[in-house]
């Protein structure tokens, strides 16, 4: 038979209550992440379009991502043979930045971006 001397099960609570206390962070944190889109001021469809008239171009990817600074809708637009990741405000509904990907249009197979991309789906 062993015994657990005082400081050891104190110290394998204190472990315990740390787990759970990530655990239940992470699953609080997950749960913002999918629910802040619908807090959103703008729709996905507004910000596509948003981008699409910024770059005059169409729309071939669209993800939100909520921030510290709040959600924001990354656009990926081709627009006359070119790539541009728009940055559109969830709130304001406003662009907060358009610049050229031009990993995207290289062909480059070893491009960490592209590379992510074709094995997050």
């Amino acid at each position: 038979m062993y015994r657990f001397n005082k400081k050891t099960l104190i110290a394998a609570a204190a472990v315990a209550m740390a787990g759970a206390g990530t655990m239940a962070y992470a699953d609080r944190h997950l749960e913002n992440d999918a629910l802040a889109i619908t807090n959103a001021k703008t729709s996905l469809v507004q910000a596509v379009a948003t981008a699409e008239q910024h770059v005059n171009g169409k729309a071939t990817r669209a993800e939100f991502e909520h921030t510290l600074q709040g959600g924001l809708y990354d656009v990926e637009v081709v627009s006359g043979g070119k790539v541009f990741d728009v940055t559109v405000d969830a709130d304001k509904g406003t662009v907060l930045s358009a610049v050229e990907d031009k990993g995207d249009r290289d062909g480059d197979e070893h491009d960490d971006d592209d590379r992510s991309r074709r094995h997050a789906g």
